[in-house]
């Protein structure tokens, strides 16, 4: 029996590893070996909670104020060991987590190939996400086969050399996810920690617009920025509301409740500041918004599936097929930029119709039955 070993840290990689890992477990000739760092320790579980995954092996590398270079060394170390004891034939990794690249590194100086899952997504800043582009391009240069959501990232593959014949375009597995996640909350709406009396009216009726913000780029300036604009917005539109899930990350935490949990800004009662939300809590959330003003990469693969407009606060992005079908605007993190482009969605019907009428670009979530009829060609050769 062949042996795949499935290794992810971060709450995007299990969301995304999900339905890849429920298919291979179709297989009886393939035995799923699920390796978690807990590079992300509570945001992991609760993602392996929602779908039923019970890691074989736990890492557990996550500890307080750790630093990426801190990380990387124990992550490799960590990795190696597993890899020595449990020997597996293949290896899947997902995304551009520090995770992925330590566990890419890892298989190559043990021999093991490697299948990267959403491959070849480039802003062509190495700076821009950091340290997220660099993860990618490094994976890249180690693995060996690359699954790429589309044929744009297929292309950057082949600009940078890589072998046609190991590139794969699969669609993003995140769409699958997402379909199954809808599924479990199409009768069953999900408990959304946070929410005050009064909250459910606001979210029934579609009425409001969700944010996230958390990047490391956008820390300090940009995030204040963003809090500054999402305050004038509230002003601006008394019957419009704002809930942002507040990343636990200090670095976000403090601008946000300095600038939107201000006694000015609570009076209004139209932000409503709520913990991060676990992955079921999020897709309503997500479903049930008005627009989504975000400066994550899996939302903007997700909402186009659900018919909502994304405004991206970041001045790269390495999803640009969101950008070219019209889903997505990249707007930056200036403050008269962002409430110019929510101003015009909220007012411009034609405009709100246009970005939300059209298909997704990431996938159709067939993307995992793809990935794994590729490892068992790639197995049986």
């Amino acid at each position: 029996m062949t042996k795949v070993s499935v290794i992810f840290g971060t709450r995007p990689e299990a969301i995304k590893l999900a339905p890849v890992i429920i298919e291979l477990k179709k297989h009886n000739n393939i035995q799923c070996h699920i390796c978690v760092t807990a590079q992300h320790r509570q945001m992991l579980d609760q993602v392996l909670e929602v779908f039923k995954i019970v890691p074989d092996t736990d890492l557990n590398l996550m500890t307080p104020n750790q630093s990426l270079s801190g990380f990387t060394v124990k992550a490799v170390e960590q990795i190696d060991k597993y890899f020595k004891k449990e020997k597996p034939d293949f290896v899947l990794v997902q995304g551009d987590t520090t995770t992925v690249f330590c566990s890419t590194l890892s298989a190559f100086y043990n021999k093991i190939p490697v299948g990267h899952v959403e491959a070849g997504l480039r802003t062509g800043n190495m700076r821009s996400p950091w340290p997220e582009e660099a993860n990618r391009v490094l994976t890249s240069r180690l693995a060996d086969l690359h699954f790429a959501p589309t044929e744009i990232n297929k292309n950057n593959l082949l600009n940078e050399g890589i072998p046609d014949q190991s590139i794969i375009v699969t669609g993003n597995t995140v769409v699958d996810a997402l379909f199954i996640a809808l599924e479990m909350i199409k009768n069953n709406p999900p408990e959304i920690e946070g929410l005050q009396e009064g909250d459910l009216t606001y979210i029934y009726n579609g009425k409001f617009i969700l944010i996230t913000g958390h990047r490391r780029e956008n820390l300090d300036e940009g995030l204040t920025n963003i809090c500054y604009a999402i305050k004038e917005l509230s002003f601006r539109f008394p019957d419009i509301h704002f809930y942002y899930p507040v990343h636990l990350n200090p670095k976000v935490q403090l601008p946000v409740k300095n600038i939107l949990a201000s006694e000015e800004v609570l009076s209004q009662n139209r932000i409503h500041l709520i913990p991060p939300q676990s992955y079921l809590p999020f897709i309503y959330l997500m479903y049930k918004s008005y627009l989504i003003l975000t400066d994550s990469g899996g939302i903007q693969e997700e909402a186009p599936s659900l018919g909502k407009p994304v405004l991206v606060m970041r001045d790269t992005t390495e999803r640009t097929e969101g950008l070219k079908a019209g889903n997505a605007r990249l707007i930056g993190t200036d403050p008269a930029k962002i409430i110019k482009e929510v101003t015009q969605l909220l007012r411009d019907v034609d405009l709100y119709r246009k970005m939300v009428q059209n298909t997704n670009p990431y996938g159709d979530g067939k993307a995992s039955s793809r990935i794994v009829n590729s490892v068992l060609k790639r197995i049986q050769k």
